[in-house]
């Protein structure tokens, strides 16, 4: 009797067995079939400006993902799982800082997104964010313009491995605007105007200000670098047009610890000369400082840009931060500059003034406006176009940044 039960046993375990790996077998193919259904896309949306845009792509289930960086153009890859794209071709119109966009099946399993640029552009941000209260998550993808030496050096740290959201949530962003990591002191020397905005004109030499401000920014780069663990970059360094809004994000891209905007304006009145330090201000100190603001503020405006006003109390809220957090720094590098110019450099009556710059607007980085002298002015532009007294004010504003960063250092700044 024992026998015939343990018989019937094993006959019972065994078809048991049976029906398991039955369904270890069935189980895992329906997986995979599942699986492998392409991902949906099916909505998009884009927002942002020439310096920094923001991507958002909804899917039905969490995508993995991989970014990648190409240049000639200059380009950034989204490499997705297969994907079925349904989304409407507005929504994906190339805007903001994308001159083209591009998107569908590369290979067996595989899809990607192209976002195509004409300045070097790097992703702030990529992450998956899941859609509260519905079946759906979201691609959110931030990109900002950056420097060459920037695009070059992520080009050539990233990794070809197959997409990965983990590797992707791993991955260390491009840019932490207004950085103040360790590392190098940053000063970002922005050229005024270039391109097609050539700034104002000397009367006697012809000279435009773009040139005469891209020489003085290379001057001041080198002197810049050659003080101990200092790294001066340029928002520009060729004859190029830049907005406003560009050089602002250039300057946090890199982590700038300062700003500085170089100028050489002109005047009706030709017997005005001298330098000139002018910090942010939503109130300008003077007529003199109003008019040259909105004359500065206008330069996008000369490539056909148009500037669209923001909320008032956005603009307010980011003016205020500028106040507390950099307006105090600001006024501390204007007072040095100034300190180091007496009896050095000529400067204009009441030489440190203050208006609504929008070249100054980053909220977290202490920023100056520059005027050199004015092109207007025979004897400032006699100045202007030489190479011996652009050498020796670079020499006189280094001097100046270095005494700002030890009297920040000091206060713990």
């Amino acid at each position: 009797m024992l026998r015939v039960l343990t018989e019937h046993s094993s006959r019972f375990f065994a078809g048991l067995i049976a029906v398991f790996l039955c369904a270890a077998i069935v189980t895992p193919a329906l997986a995979v079939s599942d699986s492998a259904a392409p991902l949906l896309a099916f909505a998009a949306r884009i927002a942002g400006d020439d310096a920094r845009t923001r991507l958002v792509i909804d899917f039905d289930r969490k995508p993995e993902f991989k970014v990648h960086y190409v240049a000639n153009p200059y380009r950034v890859l989204i490499d997705l799982p297969e994907t079925d794209f349904g989304i409407k071709a507005e929504e994906l119109e190339a805007r903001g800082i994308f001159s083209d966009i591009r998107y569908g099946t590369m290979a067996a399993g595989r899809s990607r997104i192209v976002l195509t640029a004409s300045r070097p552009i790097g992703v702030v941000l990529a992450e998956v964010q899941e859609e509260q209260g519905a079946a759906s998550y979201r691609l959110v993808v931030d990109t900002a313009i950056v420097t060459d030496q920037v695009f070059q050096a992520n080009m050539e740290k990233q990794s070809w491995q197959e997409a990965s959201a983990t590797a992707s949530s791993e991955q260390a962003p491009v840019m932490l605007p207004g950085s103040k990591a360790e590392g190098p002191f940053v000063i970002a020397v922005d050229a005024g105007h270039g391109g097609i905005d050539n700034g104002a004109r000397g009367g006697v030499t012809k000279t435009e200000e773009k040139h005469v401000t891209l020489a003085f920014a290379r001057e001041l780069a080198e002197a810049l670098n050659k003080l101990p663990g200092t790294r001066a970059i340029l928002t520009r360094d060729k004859d190029e047009f830049l907005s406003l809004s560009q050089r602002v994000q250039l300057a946090r891209g890199e982590g700038a610890n300062l700003l500085i905007s170089i100028h050489a304006d002109t005047l009706r009145q030709k017997d005005i000369r001298g330098a000139t330090v002018y910090t942010i201000s939503d109130k300008a100190s003077d007529s003199l400082a109003a008019s040259l603001a909105e004359r500065e503020n206008l330069s996008d405006q000369i490539a056909g840009i148009s500037f669209v006003d923001e909320p008032a109390e956005v603009a307010d809220i980011l003016l205020d931060l500028t106040r507390r957090e950099t307006q105090a720094f600001s006024i501390n590098l204007a007072q040095s500059i100034v300190g180091n110019f007496k009896n050095e450099v000529l400067l204009i009556n009441n030489p440190h003034r203050h208006a609504g710059f929008r070249v100054l607007t980053a909220p977290d980085v202490p920023s100056i406006l520059l005027e050199l002298g004015f092109m207007s002015n025979k004897d400032d532009e006699k100045l202007l176009v030489d190479p011996a007294w652009q050498k020796k004010v670079a020499g006189l504003v280094a001097k100046a940044v270095e005494e700002y960063r030890t009297t920040v250092v000091a206060n713990g700044g």
